[in-house]
């Protein structure tokens, strides 16, 4: 048994911050394709500071782009300068290189609250 991406940083959360401020709906493989809104950014920016990209540490959550002028739909957490963790769906949760590709993909970073 695993998590997705959204399962991983949930978990984080509850470790880190404690119990979510609101419930989360689930979603399904294709919820991103509705439209241009930007679900999974705006529900992190309502309960995370939100940083540049590029002024990411490690620990702060990132949402990636998986395709050019696609909406943010995979979630990682940094874990080093050039590495991060995330999840993948029958692979589980994986810490691997943020390589330049995986870099280039990244929309929004936010940082977790303190308690």
């Amino acid at each position: 048994m695993g998590c997705d991406c959204l399962g991983l940083a949930r978990g984080v959360w509850r470790e880190v911050v404690g119990p979510a401020p609101f419930p989360i709906p689930p979603y399904s493989r294709d919820w991103g394709e509705m439209g241009p809104h930007e679900a999974l950014a705006e529900g992190a920016r309502a309960m995370m500071p939100e940083i540049a990209p590029s002024n990411a540490p490690p620990g702060a959550l990132v949402l990636f782009r998986m395709r050019p002028r696609a909406i943010a739909k995979h979630v990682g957490i940094l874990t080093g300068p050039d590495t991060f963790l995330h999840a993948y769906e029958r692979l589980g949760v994986i810490e691997e290189p943020l390589t330049p590709t995986w870099r280039r993909r990244i929309a929004f970073a936010f940082l977790f609250p303190a308690r």
